[in-house]
């Protein structure tokens, strides 16, 4: 009786897992959607896309990875950030104010967009890179982090103000949402008086 083998098949995540293991280092969770660990190589901050665009506005160029899931933004930061933001909101003056800004780090997992080059996904929502991870760099030194930590880079933006402006933008984002549209609104413009 002769036994057939079939023949090898690529992996059912087209080798995405493998690329962030092998070109970054970073832990991934094998399943549809691969999921990237956080909390070991980096933390993340998320908020809406529409506060991310701000963000990324005020921040310039330095920011990043940032990805994008549907309307959420995902900013990579430095490993332990996502403990500090709490903390560092309390700070800035923001803690008792309802921000839709989290942070995801350690035992934590964000969908993983598509390798840079790869194309699209084709799925509407999927995760998809704004600023990719650069290969062969170090993610750790280029990612914000507190000025006293030992990971923070000289050329990576700090911590602190990152999250000042996300806080910034996020509340911005909610009040702009919350302004009334329409006839109504138009009926509250201000009014113009003569002067006699």
């Amino acid at each position: 009786m002769a036994f057939t083998v079939p023949l090898p098949r690529s992996p059912i995540d087209g080798g995405m897992a493998r690329w962030y293991e092998d070109e970054l280092g970073w832990a991934t969770v094998a399943g549809p959607p691969v999921q990237l660990v956080t909390g070991l190589r980096f933390d993340v901050l998320e908020l809406p896309a529409a506060a991310g665009r701000g963000v990324l506005r005020r921040m310039g160029a330095a920011t990043g990875p940032v990805a994008l899931m549907g309307r959420r933004m995902r900013l990579l930061v430095a490993a332990g950030s996502a403990e500090e933001l709490p903390g560092l909101l309390d700070w800035l003056e923001w803690g008792g104010i309802s921000l839709d800004l989290a942070g995801v780090g350690a035992d934590g997992r964000m969908a993983a967009p598509l390798p840079p080059g790869r194309g699209n996904s084709g799925t509407r929502g999927a995760a998809v890179w704004l600023r990719a991870p650069v290969p062969g760099r170090e993610v750790e030194t280029s990612l914000p982090a507190l000025r006293s930590a030992p990971w923070g880079g000289a050329d990576a933006p700090c911590l602190v103000r990152l999250v000042a402006a996300a806080a910034t933008e996020c509340h911005r984002v909610r009040l702009l949402s919350a302004r009334p549209r329409g006839p109504a609104a138009q009926q509250l413009s201000p009014q113009r008086f003569a002067s006699s």
